[in-house]
């Protein structure tokens, strides 16, 4: 059973990527992962896909020299924008959310 607070905190390590990037779920994680299992996998994954879309951002900003970048960053930012708000939804819900097409560096 996931307790609310736990719920509450999962879904800010997804939400607060919206204003702050990777810095809150790095935070959430190394702060509650000894302690919840549930804010731990929500923030990792949080985390991961932070990066990973700082890394399609900046495959996306050297494709800018053959024009095809200016087309991906739009994609993108709808494509991250959609999926934080499912992972944050599905944390709220207490249930566990893999975001696609992420590089799991963080185990």
């Amino acid at each position: 059973m996931v307790s609310s607070d736990e719920k509450s905190l999962a879904l800010l390590s997804h939400l607060l990527c919206l204003i702050v990037g990777l810095f809150a779920p790095l935070l959430i994680w190394l702060l509650k992962k000894d302690e919840s299992q549930f804010i731990a996998e929500h923030a990792k994954e949080s985390l991961n896909f932070q990066i990973s879309v700082m890394i399609y951002s900046i495959v996306a900003t050297i494709l800018c020299f053959v024009v095809i970048g200016f087309i991906l960053f739009p994609f993108l930012a709808v494509f991250a924008l959609v999926v934080i708000i499912i992972a944050a939804v599905k944390a709220s819900k207490g249930e566990s959310y893999r975001y696609p097409l992420t590089i799991r560096l963080v185990k």
